[in-house]
């Protein structure tokens, strides 16, 4: 089993409420059962939502607690963003994953790259929470190019 952004399984859940299916460009092993998951959604953040980005550190300092997650209108979303990382956690171990394809520059889901918290559209090397807790607990999380 391969856990997987539900945004690159074709879930219509981003922050917009598209999804990124068209953006995956990884081959996934022939007959692999995916299991799609959204931790921004299971957090308790809507479809469409503001957008948010990690300020005040990496996605690292914000599972420390000593950065946060903060939305576009300036509301910290930190709490909702660690509730569903830790989701995503528990129901990548139930189910026996150790592998995920996240879609990278999310500030959930990022695996090399995140956007700099000024909403000013640059980014940063880096990854995003649920990224974070899941390679810090043994599963190793991928792009959608494979990287």
């Amino acid at each position: 089993m391969i856990g997987m952004s539900a945004c690159l399984f074709g879930e219509k859940c981003r922050y917009d409420g598209k999804s990124q299916a068209e953006k995956l460009k990884t081959a996934i092993p022939r007959g692999a059962a995916i299991v799609p998951f959204c931790s921004e959604v299971a957090g308790g953040l809507g479809i469409p939502r503001t957008p948010a980005e990690i300020q005040g550190g990496s996605a690292e300092a914000v599972l420390a607690g000593t950065a946060q997650v903060v939305d576009q209108t300036g509301r910290d979303v930190t709490h909702e963003f660690l509730t569903g990382a830790r989701a995503c956690l528990r129901e990548f171990k139930a189910r026996g994953i150790t592998e995920a394809i996240f879609k990278d520059g999310s500030p959930s889901c990022g695996t090399h790259r995140v956007y700099d918290g000024s909403f000013s559209g640059k980014q940063q090397p880096g990854r995003g929470v649920t990224c974070a807790l899941l390679e810090a607990n043994g599963i190793r999380c991928i792009n959608e190019n494979g990287e």
